[in-house]
């Protein structure tokens, strides 16, 4: 009775523990993949309790979470001979569980060593300008040159290919900075340049302008005094406008012009009046009729000219007498 419960006992123990190696745990985010003595067993077993052969089977899972895999700073030179060293980062999941397990040993290693070549592949066709400028570009020429050995014939998929640095020589730093510092003084310039050819335009239309309305510079210089004033601090000499010299001209001018026409007026009208009848006795004299021009210089010549001729017809009318 002894030895039977005893049987039973180990016999328990031996079920306990073979139910135990049967049954395996196969989480969310992984894959089962079975071999039955070495043969590979064409089922995948998915998430939950799974149960296999105590003795003869062997399960391997494998994860489908995406990975993220750092590439090493890698040295190369670009297309037109600079150096540099370029650093990356890879994100790559398992879409094919047997092929990852069966195809390639140590995968993660195998997607380290193509990132790392391919990444010197890239670099070596691209250009600096190209690797500063258009780093997109590049992401997309390695995620697709990964792509062609590792998603095939490994099952694995490279998800993102992404450049974290690109570390230059100083010599190159330096170059660089200062073709960006001529760049930004070149540009600077051509601003400046623009601004003064507009404020040289809109200057000439205020000018033409003023020229067509001459009380809008006047107008002008007294905003100029009003926004001037607005400091208490400062002496203000107030320049003396040209335009009130222009009008003292104008005005003396015109004045000038109509003395003149009174004069020539008040000659007009004394020539109009009958000529004095001189004696009988004295024989008439003709003079030259003279034109009379404007102005009292003018009629007091006048006078002068004919004060000597009526002399000579006095005398000879003298001496016709005697």
């Amino acid at each position: 009775m002894g030895v039977l419960i005893t049987v039973l006992a180990v016999c328990a123990v031996a079920g306990v523990i073979l139910l135990a190696m049967s049954v395996r745990n196969v989480q969310q985010y992984e894959k089962g993949v079975v071999f039955r003595f070495g043969r590979l067993l064409p089922d995948i077993r998915g998430p939950g309790l799974r149960v296999i052969r105590p003795i003869g089977d062997r399960m391997q899972k494998v994860s489908v979470q995406t990975e993220v895999l750092g590439i090493p700073p890698q040295g190369s030179i670009t297309a037109d001979n600079v150096t540099l060293t370029v650093d990356a980062v890879v994100y790559f999941r398992v879409i094919d569980p047997v092929k990852a397990l069966v195809n390639v040993r140590n995968y993660p290693g195998a997607v380290s060593q193509i990132a790392q070549t391919s990444l010197r592949a890239v670099i070596g066709r691209a250009d600096l300008d190209t690797l500063l400028s258009d780093r997109d570009h590049i992401n997309a020429e390695l995620k697709k040159v990964m792509d062609a050995p590792t998603e095939e014939p490994w099952g694995l998929r490279i998800e993102r290919v992404e450049i974290k640095d690109i570390a230059l020589p100083e010599s190159m730093m330096r170059s660089m900075s200062k073709q960006a510092e001529a760049e930004r003084e070149r540009r600077a310039r051509v601003i400046a340049a623009d601004g003064e050819f507009q404020a040289s335009q809109r200057l000439s239309d205020a000018a033409a302008t003023m020229a067509d309305t001459p009380g809008a510079l006047q107008l002008r210089l007294l905003q100029t005094v009003v926004d001037v004033s607005a400091e208490k601090n400062s002496t203000l000499v107030m320049p003396f406008p040209v335009e009130l010299l222009r009008f003292f001209e104008h005005q003396t001018r015109d004045t000038g012009d109509e003395s003149e026409e009174r004069v020539v007026r008040r000659n007009g009208a004394r020539s109009a009046l009958p000529e004095r009848q001189e004696p009988s006795d004295v024989p008439e004299v003709t003079m030259p009729a003279r034109p009379r021009s404007g102005g009292r210089a003018a009629v007091a010549q006048e006078r002068r000219d004919n004060w000597p001729a009526r002399t000579d017809t006095d005398s000879d009318a003298s001496h016709a007498s005697g």
